[in-house]
């Protein structure tokens, strides 16, 4: 990360990342979830960090507001991607976004891992909620990456999470 670095959060949560973005020297963030629920907390605690002049706010889908977001040099998905079942024109549309460094946390695909989604997605569907967990391939998130000219540089993983950093060279 460097000094003045924009950063582009996508499905950002509580704002976890970008407000230690910002504590470390990123110049601004954009900020955007789907979720209004989260980006009112986001913002109550951008406010109390005194971030709050630094950051942009967006409600929406991210593939449907996509065209309107500039690059960054900086995107981060973190657990995003399961969250969403066009896994491909997601991770194409960021990268497109993408300047620099792109940071991506999704699920590993594992036994336990599968049978914890098929949990959650049962659940869903007795609440009579429309929202999924998708398990996408790692290797099939990875190769689109590549395919929009990011190469990965560091990849960790959880019992349950990939945490992979991409960097589109120079």
């Amino acid at each position: 990360m460097r000094s003045g670095d924009s950063l582009l959060d996508i499905g950002g949560g509580v704002g976890t990342i970008h407000h230690v973005l910002l504590d470390d020297g990123v110049a601004g963030a954009t900020h955007l979830d789907a979720s209004r629920g989260y980006l009112d907390v986001a913002r109550e605690e951008a406010a109390k960090r005194g971030h709050a002049d630094r950051v942009r706010f967006l409600f929406g889908d991210f593939i449907a507001v996509a065209e309107s977001l500039p690059a960054a040099d900086i995107v981060t998905l973190d657990r995003v991607i399961c969250c969403y079942p066009d896994m491909e024109t997601m991770v194409l549309r960021a990268a497109e976004k993408t300047r620099r460094v792109l940071g991506a946390v999704y699920p590993r695909e594992t036994w336990w891992v599968k049978v914890g989604i098929a949990v959650e997605n049962t659940m869903s569907r007795i609440r009579k909620s429309a929202f999924r967990v998708y398990l996408h391939s790692p290797v099939a998130i990875e190769k689109r990456f590549e395919e929009s000219g990011l190469k990965r540089v560091s990849r960790q993983r959880t019992a349950i999470w990939e945490v992979a950093v991409f960097e589109r060279p120079a």
